[in-house]
């Protein structure tokens, strides 16, 4: 359910010039970026690296290039 602030956001947007809007969208994503914690892709990737969902997929990779690791190229 939308609150009442938002529902009025909504109705009066389009009354906005397209500068205003692009202004406003702006201003909200800059808001956002501060309140938003930084991104810590290391805890991200071990996080993903537990998934079984994740592991099965390595390893369905891992057989499907299984045949390209004796072709002679591991030193280059």
């Amino acid at each position: 359910m939308k609150s009442s602030a938002l529902q009025t956001i909504e109705k009066e947007l389009p009354q906005l010039s397209r500068q205003e809007q692009l202004w406003l969208i702006e201003h909200l994503t800059k808001d956002l970026r501060k309140q938003a914690p930084p991104p810590n892709f290391e805890a991200d990737l071990i996080e993903m690296s537990k998934d079984p969902q994740i592991q099965q997929e390595i390893r369905a990779i891992e057989a499907e290039f299984m045949g390209t690791e004796e072709d002679g190229l591991e030193g280059l």
